[in-house]
């Protein structure tokens, strides 16, 4: 019979997981950078600090429609009567009479200068005439064409956009390890950018392994289990950020693994395999991959202080040495493996700082117990306090982690230390990025 204290001292032969991460994350580096084309680089890491080359805007401009004119011709218009199509504004208005000599449009291009007593129709976006510095909007004035009243005068520079008055030359639009997203691409083509050196996204390949697995479609039989890891895990690599190809199921013959592995690290810069990472007779990855062949590494298996899940394995395989990440078989195991490990792996490798999913500290509204010497991950649900701050739900954990988890947009974290959490205490929360 196992007691607690029996428990206890197994898993303090564990590993910690923060030590454990440290030990994996030091052996990485991130992919070499490449310089792709703005659309090609949405959704990739910047490799460097990306900087204005040009100002914007480019020029001076209109920022609204209306009339582009001489602060100094306007400065008569001012509160005295009334105004028979304006009667709404407070106090009557005297007008300013100028002279229309011309319309602009964005497509503008020819330098034109103001003179005294006149101004140009302009439109949002069009160049600025030499000697403006306001723009009235139209419904301050009669709209005139040829000449046109105004019956208030602006601030000075109201209605106009100074060239680099949103982004000056030599500014930072975006920084190393940023991800590039649609309206960092806007800006960066605003600035006259048309390529920025990236990341690439990690290729990551997907593998389950095990004799008893059968694709999904079906329910299990007896000495079967559907495969729902490879496609969870798929998802998950995606998610995260990586071109995701998943290879299916491959049974426990040792040939056919080692011949699969090495052919997908043609196109892999990560494996990930699912399934086989215990000690038990059927386990038959963690035998094939901690052999060391012909020098060209090998994969480690460590008993995580984790839960669930507590046997994990990293290394390389084949002859390019690519890393490879061994997560367990049940399901629930193998995606918080997938958060803890593989996730900060991928993001490591595609340059995106930081690679941990942010944490909060949040207000449990529910008792729960935890394994002691285990750090554990349990599915929860996070809100925001109308008054600030978060509450947190925990959700099923344990042997029913996979279903808590498809609920779940945060993982509570109790700590090794931790064998009971009270309902009201303040725990540590990671936000998982769900849309909803």
């Amino acid at each position: 019979m196992t007691t607690t204290a029996d428990a206890e001292a197994a898993a303090n032969e564990l590993m910690p997981l923060a030590e454990y991460l440290g030990s994996v994350l030091r052996r990485l580096r991130a992919l070499p950078p490449l310089d792709l084309d703005l659309t090609q680089a949405h959704g990739n890491v910047l490799a460097n600090d990306v900087l204005a080359p040009h100002p914007y805007p480019a020029f001076d401009q209109a920022a609204i429609d209306g009339y582009a004119a001489r602060w100094e011709d306007l400065a008569a218009a001012g509160r005295i009567g009334s105004h028979p199509s304006f009667g709404a504004f407070e106090g009557g208005l005297r007008p300013v009479r100028l002279n229309v000599v011309g319309d602009l449009g964005a497509a503008s291009w020819r330098p034109v200068r103001l003179t005294p007593g006149t101004c140009f129709s302009v439109a949002a976006g069009a160049p600025l005439p030499l000697g403006a510095d306001v723009v009235v909007p139209v419904h301050w004035t009669d709209q005139g064409m040829a000449a046109v009243e105004i019956l208030h005068a602006p601030k000075r520079g109201s209605g106009v956009r100074r060239a680099g008055d949103e982004l000056p030359v030599g500014r930072v639009l975006a920084s190393a390890g940023s991800y590039v997203t649609p309206a960092m691409v806007a800006v960066f083509a605003a600035s006259g950018i048309g390529h920025v050196v990236v990341r690439p996204s990690p290729r990551v390949v997907v593998v389950a392994t095990g004799d008893e697995l059968v694709d999904v479609g079906r329910p299990s039989q007896p000495g079967q289990v559907v495969d729902a890891n490879s496609h969870a895990l798929t998802a998950a690599a995606v998610e995260a950020g990586a071109l995701a190809y998943r290879i299916g199921i491959c049974d426990d013959d040792p040939e056919s693994l080692r011949g699969l592995l090495e052919d997908q690290t043609l196109r892999a810069d990560l494996i990930i395999t699912t399934g086989g990472t215990g000690t038990g007779p059927g386990d038959m990855l963690r035998r094939v991959l901690s052999r060391r062949d012909h020098g060209r590494g090998a994969v480690e298996f460590t008993d995580v202080a984790l839960c669930p899940g507590a046997a994990l394995g990293f290394g390389t395989v084949g002859g390019e040495e690519v890393p490879v990440v061994c997560l367990p078989g049940e399901p629930g195991a193998a995606l918080i493996g997938f958060e803890v490990l593989a996730r900060p792996v991928i993001q490591l490798l595609a340059g995106s700082e930081p690679v941990f999913r942010p944490s909060v500290k949040a207000h449990l509204l529910e008792t729960v117990s935890s394994p002691g010497g285990l750090r554990e991950f349990r599915p929860a649900h996070v809100a925001e306090r109308r008054g600030g701050g978060y509450t947190v739900q925990p959700l099923a954990g344990g042997p029913y982690t996979l279903s808590g988890l498809a609920e779940a947009n945060g993982l509570l974290v109790l700590g090794e230390r931790v064998t009971a959490a009270a309902a009201g205490s303040t725990v540590d929360v990671l936000l998982l990025d769900r849309r909803r």
